[in-house]
């Protein structure tokens, strides 16, 4: 009786609507609400018709993870019909009126939140990732570039940005698998130094600079950032994708050990996702709380004007910033399109479960950088020389020459 009095207010619910959309209840009843419908929900049992009755977008990805809900579909479509059944945007533009979980929350053993997130596969990640595995925002010039040639692009406009010089002493923070240290070392001249938390990816790198013959100019090392020894010191220093993880209590113990191993007149890139309201910490309609439980464990987001500010606070100078949300999203999307083509062999390698995890959570990246709610920043900051000074170019025309 109560399974039937639910059943009914949403099917009133999403008649109302006029959604897309064909739900189908656990085999025994089908509501079809157009007859060119986009997406097909499937709900398994009565027990999980909560997740429509009071729905969020948090609670709908939970639900299909957990396979209590099936959807079929264009993730596109899928996204953006369950923004509009959960009033998402409503929902997270509300000032103080909800309960606003940060997308990523800081954990105290930061080494085991890496390893959950990267140490899954490589063969998985090698499916739906470029060829040099580069696992951030790709750089388009324009919107036909190949996922490819936007990662390589990218990695060049990081190089360019920091204007690397021959034989100039150069740290990535969080390597990953070490597309940017090879780019520079082997295109750029540079004396690299690449560290990283996942194992997976240590030992990626480590046999890939023998097979590249770059090991006489470049090393890995498995080891957290603060454990860096600061009698060594670099010309220019990148983080690309590690900064979401540092937490806003750590971040000045993050810039400040940043300043400290920048020799003076040196660089730093800092390349990080950035929520994009001052009102708010994270995102609301539940998925903070979901990319927390299945994701990505650890980390934190904070408005631009908060990580500038920090990194004043630790003598780093902003020399230039540059908005990329729009290649995020087509990053994304990339990858998105990538996995579900070849999700035979995803599942073969990790499962359903963590199968779902990946495509719902990359298709809900994408909508989020689509729709402003996430935003990421490339900036560039210096440690003046003794006299003040920052020994850069007074134009871009190094960016794109």
């Amino acid at each position: 009786m109560f399974h039937s009095q639910i059943l009914n207010l949403i099917e009133r619910k999403l008649r109302n609507m006029a959604l897309p959309i064909n739900v189908n209840f656990w085999g025994e009843r089908e509501l079809l609400l157009d007859n060119s419908y986009k997406v097909k929900l499937s709900i398994r049992s009565p027990g999980s018709l909560i997740a429509l009755a009071n729905p969020s977008l948090g609670k709908l990805a939970k639900n299909y993870v957990e396979q209590e809900i099936d959807l079929e579909g264009d993730m596109r479509d899928i996204i953006r019909i369950g923004e509009i059944l959960c009033d998402a945007e409503s929902q997270i533009d509300r000032k103080n009126r909800m309960d606003l979980s940060w997308l990523f929350r800081l954990r105290k053993n930061n080494s085991q939140n890496i390893s959950y997130h990267y140490d899954v596969s490589d063969s998985f990640y090698s499916l739906w990732l470029d060829r040099r595995l580069v696992y951030s925002c790709g750089y388009f010039k324009n919107p036909g570039d190949s996922l490819d040639l936007a990662q390589e692009q990218k990695l060049d406009h990081i190089c360019r940005k920091l204007n690397l010089q021959a034989d100039e002493k150069f740290l990535d923070i969080g390597c990953g698998w070490g597309g940017l240290l090879f780019w520079a070392a082997e295109n750029y001249g540079v004396r690299a130094t690449g560290i990283t938390l996942s194992k997976n990816q240590y030992h990626h790198v480590s046999e890939q600079l023998v097979k590249r013959g770059l090991q006489d100019r470049c090393e890995v090392r498995l080891l957290d950032y603060q454990e860096m020894p600061e009698t060594e010191q670099y010309d220019k220093i990148s983080s690309v994708g590690m900064f979401e993880h540092v937490g806003r209590k750590n971040l000045p113990n993050y810039f400040g050990k940043i300043y400290r191993l920048l020799t003076p007149g040196g660089l730093v890139m800092n390349h990080g996702i950035t929520s994009t309201s001052l009102e708010r910490d994270g995102l609301g309609n539940d998925i903070g709380d979901f990319i927390e439980q299945y994701v990505f464990p650890g980390g934190d987001l904070l408005h631009v004007s908060s990580v500038i500010e920090s990194m004043s606070q630790q003598h780093l100078e902003c020399v230039d910033i540059e908005s990329l949300r729009p290649h995020y999203a087509k990053t994304l999307w990339h990858w998105v399109d990538r996995l579900e083509a070849r999700k035979k062999e995803a599942r073969e390698l990790i499962g359903e479960k963590k199968y779902r995890i990946w495509q719902i959570y990359m298709g809900g990246s994408a909508h989020a950088f689509e729709r402003g709610w996430l935003s990421l920043f490339q900036i560039l900051a210096g440690k003046p020389l003794n006299d003040g000074s920052i020994p850069y170019p007074f134009t871009r025309d190094h960016f794109y020459r």
